[in-house]
């Protein structure tokens, strides 16, 4: 199984590294203004791990600080896709935040089912922040060990 969707944005690494040479050169440009120092967001999208035994394939996703109920899996012509909210912590009288670097928001990832996946069969389960995706093998399509005689 590979990864289907992929975003990339090349304007916006270009535009990064415009900024990150221009304050090798000036350091101060990044201070302008507020006093504070510029910050990007970068799109968030849980790392997954794929891998297959002869009757399953697994996917296995990270989704720190997602809540089980903030998780869907959804099987669809042949596409199974994990989206999902990590929502940011609520913010407290008196406290005041200086760097925010971990993103949140919404999140999708798609994967296409191989030909032997079982659509029919496919199994989630959510535990310490870890989604675990098990996409049984069709019958059809799992090996066969045949016998064969020596006369």
């Amino acid at each position: 199984m590979t990864n289907t969707l992929t975003h990339w944005n090349p304007l916006r690494e270009l535009d990064d590294f415009q900024n990150r040479i221009l304050r090798a050169f000036n350091p101060e440009s990044a201070r302008r203004g507020s006093g504070q120092e510029s910050l990007t967001l970068a799109e968030w999208m849980p790392l997954v791990d794929i891998a297959e035994d002869d009757k399953e394939y697994l996917i296995t996703a990270e989704l720190p600080e997602v809540k089980k109920e903030d998780v869907r899996v959804t099987v669809e012509n042949g596409v199974l896709t994990i989206t999902g909210d990590r929502k940011f912590e609520k913010e407290e009288k008196n406290k005041k935040y200086h760097r925010v670097e971990r993103s949140y928001g919404s999140f999708a990832r798609t994967f296409a089912l191989p030909d032997d996946g079982d659509a029919a069969k496919v199994n989630a389960e959510f535990k310490d922040g870890m989604l675990k995706v098990r996409v049984a093998k069709s019958e059809a399509a799992r090996p066969k060990q045949i016998e064969v005689k020596v006369s």
